[in-house]
Parts: structure tokens; sequence; C-alpha cells
């Protein structure tokens, strides 16, 4: 069933042309990423497609009925709402029936409403998704739903906006970027959550795992045309290359054609027949198609940085926190030549804060920082860069340096660089404030580089920039040798780069681990299947000896203490039983701290009751084995 269809639609931006009669189509159940270089027209099509701007030409039709939610980079919410009050303000039915009921609950002495509204919810089988709503909020760290929305953070107010779209349960989901300002932990239950739902998507994201695991189609935009690929990323890359090496030998056929037709009309033919009217009008086609060339970018740089002493860095017994936050305790680490660390963590457990007092710009309440004095630090924040009114692009990256030094006495120009990370030399005459995010992003990274650092902190150096650009960056990144810290959620370009990493667990605990991202969730993942297989033998022993005990005589009890011991054993088992059900309720996500309270004191008092009836079924037993 086709939910949308896009017919033909162009965008130009005065003499700035980003798309010609661009045509798909989103059937219902596809999953389709959008891919494409930064400022080429993605967010673009998003727009025309959310009904945000609309396109010089061509049109949009959606399927009549159908529901859509969008998820845009910079989500417009009422800021003098809570966070409870955005979902509820949304057009779903049954969410206005949840509000209608919570609305009783806090009115109970009135009767009627109560029950009119309890009815509702029983009519519409609301209380699952009650409880799905409060599990996504959870899940997406969105606990207080009381907090106003103006107060939170940019992240916060993406995370709410993705929370909103996925709770209406649309026919078809729209999202730009869905995974920035997510952790890692995050990350893998949206890939779990659509996998589940039968959510029909179209996405522009730069997550390559994500679009492995999520999306079955991929379209790109590439010189103003789309090629569709009819599976997931490994797919697409694979096709991808066929494409290019077709593209490469017509190339080849058409650059020999030329060279024919240009030495015919050289000769400029005096008789003008029709024939060779027809062949001098195809000339300037075959030219263009034959002067058309692919812009690979491939960085293979032999850098000549500054000279790194045997001092790098030295942490020694770092301590920080916040009110009722700790961040570090005690951390020590000394770095060595070449290492390349990835630090990996959920939101708020300090990844930033420690970059911050490694460079300066933050101090610890104890402990020292001991730079070496060979060392020159490059750090990419999250900040961005600061845009100067009326600048152009090469003027911003001569700002902080003109070349970068490579061996053999080589340099890299500027210009050069720019052209490596995707400026060609018209756009780096462009002003700055014409250039989109992700080619905003792009710019400072520049700017980090051509100051030729010996020591990069890359604090999420992948957010907003496009595919092609992140290809370009690992290239780089790879030819580096000094050393390197990069925080990141984008796991493919973890596998990559880094060789260990630092997991920050949250209240000052730091795991130093040796191996990229897919070597820490293998270890993860066999943790977690080695405490279920202990837990499992733990219980096959005990049951062993439950019935070996059985089975030996009972006369030596009296009748009350085998009725006792009987009884025992049937107690035990519904209690633990019980214990199972309270651990259960636990991972309700829409439990509060006074929920929680009273779960964690049922659950000592089933402990408590376990123990002592543990006790005495061994004591009894006891006098059987004698």
């Amino acid at each position: 069933m086709n939910l949308l269809t896009v017919e033909n639609i162009s965008k130009s931006y005065g003499e700035r042309v980003l798309f010609n009669d661009l045509s798909f189509g989103i059937n219902k159940g596809q999953k389709i990423a959008l891919i494409a270089k930064n400022g080429t027209g993605k967010t673009s099509i998003l727009n025309i497609m959310s009904g945000l701007d609309s396109p010089d030409s061509g049109q949009v039709n959606y399927r009549k009925g159908i529901r859509v939610s969008f998820l845009d980079q910079e989500p417009d919410l009422d800021p003098n709402l809570t966070v409870e009050q955005t979902i509820f303000a949304s057009d779903n039915e049954i969410l206005k029936v949840i509000n209608a009921y919570e609305k009783a609950l806090q009115n109970s002495e009135d009767a009627d409403a109560y029950q009119t509204a309890f009815e509702a919810m029983e009519r519409f089988n609301a209380w699952d998704f009650e409880t799905l709503y409060k599990q996504i909020l959870f899940k997406l760290k969105l606990d207080d739903l009381d907090a106003n929305v103006g107060l939170l953070s940019g992240g916060q107010k993406k995370r709410l906006a993705l929370a909103d779209a996925l709770i209406n349960k649309p026919d078809l989901l729209v999202l730009d970027e869905p995974t920035n300002h997510l952790d890692l932990e995050m990350i893998e239950w949206l890939e779990e959550y659509f996998a589940r739902e039968n959510m029909s998507l179209f996405m522009v994201t730069h997550d390559r795992y994500f679009l492995e695991r999520v999306c079955n189609e991929i379209i790109e935009l590439e010189n103003g045309q789309l090629y569709p690929y009819k599976g997931n990323y490994s797919y697409y890359l694979e096709k991808r290359e066929a494409r290019i090496e077709q593209e490469s030998v017509e190339q080849h056929k058409s650059e020999r054609l030329f060279k024919k037709e240009l030495e015919w009309m050289r000769k400029q033919p005096k008789a003008r027949t029709t024939k060779s009217k027809s062949r001098i009008d195809d000339f300037s086609t075959i030219k263009e198609k034959a002067s058309q060339r692919r812009q690979e970018h491939e960085v293979q740089l032999e850098i000549n940085m500054d000279r790194v002493g045997s001092k790098i860095l030295e942490l020694n017994k770092l301590v920080k926190s916040y009110p009722n936050k700790p961040i570090l305790d005690k951390f020590d680490y000394n770095f060595t030549k070449g290492e390349r660390i990835g630090i990996i963590g959920k939101n708020g457990t300090g990844k930033s804060t420690f970059l911050n007092i490694v460079t300066g710009s933050d101090q610890p309440d104890s402990g020292k920082v001991v730079v070496g004095e060979t060392i020159k630090f490059g750090y990419y924040t999250q900040k961005g860069i600061d845009i100067k009114e009326g600048q152009k692009v090469i003027d911003v990256i001569r700002d902080f340096g003109d070349f970068i030094p490579l061996k053999k006495g080589r340099q890299i120009s500027a210009q050069q660089l720019l052209e490596r990370f995707l400026f060609d030399r018209k756009k780096q005459y462009d002003f700055v404030d014409k250039l989109s995010g992700g080619e905003r992003k792009r710019l400072y990274l520049c700017t980090i580089l051509i100051q030729n650092p010996n020591f990069l902190i890359l604090d999420e150096p992948t957010n907003d920039l496009d595919i092609v650009t992140l290809n370009v960056l690992e290239s780089f990144l790879l030819d580096f040798p000094g050393c390197l810290i990069v925080v990141s959620h984008d796991r493919y370009f973890m596998d990559k780069i880094v060789d260990h990493l630092f997991i920050f667990r949250g209240n000052a605990v730091i795991e130093d681990f040796p191996g990229n991202y897919s070597d820490f969730r293998t270890y993860e993942d066999s943790k977690v299947l080695e405490d279920r297989e202990e837990k499992a033998n733990i219980k096959e022993v005990a049951a062993g000896k439950k019935e070996e005990k059985q089975s030996n005589s009972k006369n030596k009890l009296s009748y009350l203490e085998q009725k006792e011991y009987n009884n025992l054993e049937r107690d035990i088992k519904k209690l633990e039983a019980k214990k199972v059900k309270v651990q259960d309720k636990f991972a309700d996500s829409s439990l509060t701290g006074q929920d929680i309270d009273k779960l964690s004191i049922d659950l000592k008092e089933v402990n408590d009751a376990i123990d002592a009836k543990t006790e005495r079924w061994f004591e009894l037993s006891a006098q059987i084995e004698e």
C-alpha cells in the first residue's frame, strides 16, 4: 500500500540548484534512509515532505487518512508546557482518554467522571498504551514528567520530540538524524523498537550500524539524481561500488567517443546534410558526458606533526563531583605514544567534563593533570564554530593556519585541506552563514586540523556529518600519528578508529577495556549469558539436592516436624515466585521514587522470609540425615 508519493520536486536558492525533478514513493512496511552529502538538499527534502517548505515545482501526495509524524533536528516545542503536557497535546485519541483518566484520578470525589474515564480506558484498551508511553519516556531518560520544556537542554528536547513521535504510533514516521543526542543504550533500544514495531520509516541518519540494522532500502542523492538500493547498508555499499565501476566503464567509452567526434568536428565538413547536422547537435551531449568526473576524496597524508616527547599526558588521582553526582574518584592514567582511546557511557556520566579537565578548560576538585611540554591539543567540542558576520569559508580556516606540514618538506595548504573535506574552490568563497549545519561542523573540524595538533580530542565529532564526510574523517584519523581521544555514540566510527575504551558507568566508575566497541558488546553479552548459566546451574544443583533428600527416610522427624518440613518446601517455592514478581516490577518505567522505595522494602521482607524458612528447612534436613 502506497503511503506517500513525491513527484518531480525541484528546489533551488538563487543560482544554487539543489535538485531537479526528483520522484520517489514510500510503501507500507518500508524503512528507507536517504543518504547524501551535507548541503545537497536532504533536509530540504524532509521539510518539503513535512510541509515546512514548498518545492519550486512538483508535489507531495499523501494517502488519505494516514497518520504521519515528523522529527526535526531542531524540534519546535511549546516551552510553556511540561513533558507530560507535550505528550498529551497530540491528536492521538487514546492519549486523550488516558489524560482524562489521570485527571479523574486527581478528582476522585467525582464518581461519575471517574466511572466514565475508567470505561473509556477499558473500551480503548488504553492500559497497555499507558504503560508503553511511560516506558518510552523512561528509556529516553525523560523521567520527570512535570519538567518544563523551556528548561530542557537541546538534547532533552530532541528526545522528547522523538518520544512524542513514537508514542503517536504513526503510519509513517519521518526522522532527521534520530540518533543525535542519544547515548549508545538508547540507540540500541531504538533499533530493537523499530525492528519490533510494524512502522514505516523515512529517515536521514549518518549512523551506519543503525542503517545496517533498521533499514530495508536506501536512496542515495548524488549530483542531483536519486539511486535506490533495495537492501541495508552493507547491500548499499556493495551495489554502489558496482554502480561506480559501471559508470567508470561508461565514462571511458564517452571519452573515446568524444575524441572521435571532436576529430570529426575539426574537419568542418562542408556538406551539412540532415545526418551531419544531427551529429553536430549530439556533440554537445557527448562532450558533457565525457567531461564528467567523479570526485573521490581519499585522504592519505604523512603528517609531519611536532615531535612528541617521552611525557605525554599524566592524570594523577583526579577527583571531580557535582552535588549528588560523582564524576571522577582518584582516577589515574598515563598516556603513551599513539594511543587511540574511545569513551562511551550514558548521557550525564561525565564524559565531556572529563575532556574539559584534560584540556584545562575545567579544573578537578583534587588531583593533577600533567601535560608534556611538546603536547599541542586539538579540541573539537560540541559547541561548534563561532561565526563572524561576512566571513567566507577560506577566511575562517586561514585565521587558524595556512598549511599543514607533511614529511619530506611537502605541505598541504588551507585550500587543499578544505578540498579534501569536500569544500570545492567555489564553495571556499561562499559566506559561512550560507552553509548548512553539517557543513559548518565540517568547517569547524578543518579549523582544528589546520593547527596541526599532536593530541586530538574529539567530542561527538560525527553529529551532523554526512556519511561521505565521515569516511573522509576516518581516513584522516587512520593516518594521524598522534594521540587520540574520541567521545562518540557512532559505533561504526569507534570500531574503525580506536584501540581501547574508557567505559563511564556513572557514579565515578570508569573501566579501561582493551578493545573496540564491538569487542565490548561481545564481552558484555557473554557476561550476561554466563550470569544466566550460573543461576541456572545453581537452581539445578539445589533441585537435585532437594530430590535426594526427599527420597531419604523421613521417619526421624515427628509427625508435626514432618508436616512442617513439607510445608516449608511449599512456602519457599511460593516466596521464590513472589520474589521474582517483585523484581520484575522494578522494570516498570512508570515507577516513582516512592514506588521504588516500597518495592525495595517488599523485596527485603521476602528475602528475609526466604532466609528464615530456608534455615529451618536445613535444620530439619539435618535431622533426617542423622
